[in-house]
């Protein structure tokens, strides 16, 4: 093992604690953001990827702003969010950097956890495999298939869920393990 966060200076285990709330906390509000936006079903993924295209260039040339008064149930009416073609470019463009880097932390983290080989380099696959199914059952579904739009799901809850086993694991042995220093 490289370094083991059970014996770990108090500095790094709360550095790490602090870092994986902040994700955890990205993590509720992406979730959410998916939940307005696309839902949690291949139909509400494959409305909003296969969706007409904008005929409005991305990003706009000129901006424009419209108040007006708006009642509750207009604010809580369900709309159909649609990406095209150049926005789903500008999402990969900035998304998949992100995820490789959000990827990257957590699979540091996994290095210094007290796991088999294996399961580790299962962790960090998973870690890493999600995003990159996220974004191929986006573009899929756009020009393939809406079939596709069950790859996002998968991926995005891959991400979820190998965001969980490492804060769970990683607080677990930094901060209840009887190993500890």
């Amino acid at each position: 093992m490289l370094y083991d966060l059970r014996h770990a200076d108090a500095r790094i285990k709360w550095l790490v604690t602090c870092l994986l709330a902040t994700l955890g906390l990205s993590y509720v509000f992406g979730a959410l953001m998916v939940a307005l936006y696309a839902g949690f079903t291949p139909q509400g993924v494959a409305a909003t990827y296969r969706g007409r295209e904008m005929s409005m260039p991305m990003p706009p040339e000129t901006t424009m702003v419209l108040e007006h008064p708006m009642s509750v149930a207009e604010f809580a009416k369900p709309e159909t969010h649609t990406v095209d073609t150049n926005l789903l470019i500008q999402d990969t463009h900035v998304h998949v950097p992100m995820y490789g880097m959000i990827a990257a932390a957590l699979s540091l983290v996994v290095v210094g956890l007290s796991l088999e080989r294996r399961r580790a380099f299962g962790l960090i696959t998973v870690l890493f495999a999600a995003p990159w199914l996220d974004f191929a059952g986006m573009w899929l579904t756009k020009f393939a298939s809406p079939r596709f739009a069950i790859v996002t799901l998968v991926g995005g809850w891959a991400m979820g869920l190998g965001y969980v086993v490492v804060a769970a694991l990683a607080v677990q042995q930094m901060w209840f393990s009887r190993e500890r220093s």
